[in-house]
């Protein structure tokens, strides 16, 4: 049975008002207006109003929240190919949304069906919306920001000042950022959700979980028991490896944003993802995220010394030994 959706007046829709991307019905667009008269640079942030031109009649909108927003990514806002059977790039399918699957301090996760009406072409997808500038909370960006810079000198003034403008530049950066790794990542075999596409500051990727819309765990949830240590181990360090490779870390990295999906482990939430290259402090991010998850093993009887090979073998994959 479908969740009920949201009414005008309760604080679950006063929260949904407030993403400063959402296509409502019949395409029309809720947005967050910036205080700078200067023409946005293109770090992904919301269209104009004077792009929602020509869209759809909202009484021609089959049952749904919205049409299908595919036509509103361009070619490099959608996910490499070759792209999944199950991603439905019809624009006659029709989006609609389930429930909240995650909250966040700088994003929620929703759940969205998009389904192409009076056929079998329905597919559930993780929508992933950063918040606007007043509900927000990037309170850890200055560290993982160090190596990144913007093609605008202004841009960055405003981001380190944390200047409303600002921060509606870091949500842009930190979505654009998250989805070009999701699609780089996923390109390099990185066991990551498949990026569909971005829509100003809206992920589309690959839902995690069963037909009915029940999220997959995360590591951190699994029971002695219901866990394969030894594959699961196996299957983190893969991940890392290939990440240190493309000279990455992941950031972040803890049991709380690992996945276990049918025995696979997923790695979930990347908009931190660290150059360790280019960031001075780029080794002990690398340790960081080996250790983090590694103590959820080695509570559960993984030695201590596999742990530390790990981190070894990461540094190494990244060049940095």
């Amino acid at each position: 049975m479908r969740q009920q959706r949201f009414s005008a007046s309760s604080e679950a829709s006063s929260e949904l008002d407030s993403f400063s991307r959402i296509r409502g019905k019949g395409g029309s667009n809720r947005r967050h207006r910036f205080d700078e008269d200067d023409d946005l640079p293109d770090y992904g942030l919301p269209f104009s109003d004077d792009e929602d031109q020509g869209a759809a009649d909202p009484a021609s909108l089959p049952a749904g929240d919205r049409w299908s927003t595919w036509d509103r990514s361009t070619p490099t806002e959608k996910g490499p190919e070759p792209r999944p059977d199950w991603v439905v790039t019809e624009l006659a399918a029709v989006d609609t949304e389930l429930g909240i699957v995650k909250t966040g301090k700088e994003a929620d996760v929703f759940l969205v069906e998009r389904a192409v009406p009076g056929t079998d072409r329905r597919t559930l997808m993780a929508a992933k919306r950063y918040r606007d500038s007043q509900h927000r909370m990037f309170h850890r960006d200055s560290g993982y920001l160090e190596g990144r810079a913007h093609k605008e000198s202004r841009v960055s003034r405003a981001m380190a000042k944390r200047t409303a403008f600002g921060k509606e530049a870091i949500a842009g950066q930190w979505a654009g950022a998250e989805f070009s790794a999701l699609c780089r990542l996923w390109s390099s075999g990185v066991a990551v959700p498949y990026p569909v596409q971005i829509v100003g500051t809206e992920i589309l990727m690959e839902f995690i979980g069963d037909a009915t819309g029940a999220a997959a765990p995360r590591l951190a949830q699994l029971s002695r028991e219901e866990a394969d240590l030894t594959d699961l181990w196996e299957q983190l360090g893969h991940s890392l490896s290939l990440l240190a490779r493309q000279g990455y870390a992941h950031g972040d990295l803890s049991p709380y944003n690992l996945l276990v999906h049918e025995g696979r482990l997923v790695v979930i939430d990347v908009p931190q993802i660290v150059d360790v290259v280019a960031n001075p402090r780029g080794r002990a991010f690398l340790e960081r995220d080996v250790r983090n998850v590694g103590s959820w093993f080695t509570a559960r009887g993984l030695p201590q010394s596999e742990v530390d090979r790990l981190a070894a073998d990461v540094a190494f994959d990244a060049r940095l030994d």
